[in-house]
């Protein structure tokens, strides 16, 4: 196997664990602090905009390439291993992936709140 192949395996890997810790995140069966794990990291990952905006040199694509698997490596820790791979056949047979608006709302928020901050302390030193 060549390295691209690997890195293709690796990136549909976690493309397919993603989707399964979204729907593990709704799953009655998931234990609660998995669940709330589960349902951080798939919100992190479907959300249209990134805490950390991807054309920031470097910074911009490690939090795609460090905290998400990162956190599913959490999630998973978590999860017990046949709901897990229920979850996973789950998310082979879907064929889309759902957008979080939601995280994107609270990533936006978090921004805004850091702009207003940084202007107020500019401010009060001006």
């Amino acid at each position: 196997m060549t390295l691209i192949d690997r890195i293709r395996s690796w990136a549909h890997a976690l493309k397919r664990d993603t989707l399964a810790l979204w729907i593990a995140a709704r799953s009655p069966d998931t234990p609660f602090i998995a669940k709330l794990v589960a349902a951080a990291v798939a919100a992190y990952a479907f959300s249209p905009i990134d805490l950390i905006p991807d054309f920031i040199p470097v910074i911009g694509l490690l939090d795609d390439i460090i905290l998400i698997p990162l956190g599913i490596e959490l999630a998973l820790r978590l999860i017990p291993h046949e709901l897990m791979e229920r979850f996973r056949a789950e998310a082979e047979a879907r064929e889309n992936e759902p957008r979080s608006l939601v995280a994107g709302a609270i990533i936006v928020a978090v921004w805004l709140a850091f702009l207003l901050w940084l202007s107020w302390e500019l401010l009060k030193y001006h």
